[in-house]
């Protein structure tokens, strides 16, 4: 399994290889080794989750009150969608910028985002499968979301494809909004908490 850092910082793609024979095909498309090796520390699984969506569906702009945070390593398990990780930790040389990758059940490929940043995906066709792997479980109370349609971000949804929002992230707040409200985690705490994974490795 090949990984290359996105341009948000703690932020990664991995590709591994896959294996198709008469059977079918089999890929693994999380290994702790090559996680560990990317971000400095292994993956403290605490929860899996599964989504299925329909063409169109957006989930996100989402994100955890950090410490502790909520890191995830995310697939895409059938059909394709947009994959978006969005630098929301207050202080940041890289604040409000935004990377994206293409996930899907052709290439298996994954991504991998460190507590404190934004994550949000856009299905690309229907019936589309993500499945995420979580560092913590989740709780109502700190979880927290931006509008994916802030236009000041300005993220890369496809024009071509009507967006499908939950009422949650439609009425979410944007990113300046957040800001002002208190909402968005600080690079100083988020940094503090990365180098404390790492040093108990």
């Amino acid at each position: 399994m090949e990984f290359r850092r996105l341009s948000v910082p703690d932020a990664f793609e991995f590709s591994p290889r896959a294996f198709p024979d008469t059977r079918g095909l089999f890929v693994a498309p999380f290994q702790e080794e090559v996680l560990r090796e990317a971000a400095g520390h292994p993956l403290r699984l605490a929860q899996a989750n599964h989504s299925v969506s329909r063409r169109g569906a957006i989930r996100g702009i989402h994100f955890a009150d950090t410490p502790p945070g909520q890191a995830k390593y995310v697939y895409c398990a059938r059909g394709s969608l947009l994959d978006v990780v969005v630098d929301i930790r207050v202080g940041s040389p890289t604040f409000g910028h935004w990377d994206a990758v293409q996930l899907d059940s052709a290439r298996y490929n994954a991504a991998y985002l460190a507590e404190g940043l934004g994550h949000g995906f856009i299905a690309l066709e229907d019936d589309t499968v993500m499945a995420y792997l979580c560092s913590e479980p989740y709780n109502p109370k700190g979880e927290h979301g931006i509008t994916p349609l802030d236009p000041a971000l300005g993220l890369p949804w496809p024009a071509d494809i009507e967006p499908i929002l939950s009422e949650k992230d439609r009425a979410a707040p944007t990113l300046a909004e957040a800001l002002e409200q208190g909402l968005l985690p600080s690079y100083e705490d988020c940094v503090a908490y990365y180098d404390k994974l790492r040093s108990a490795n």
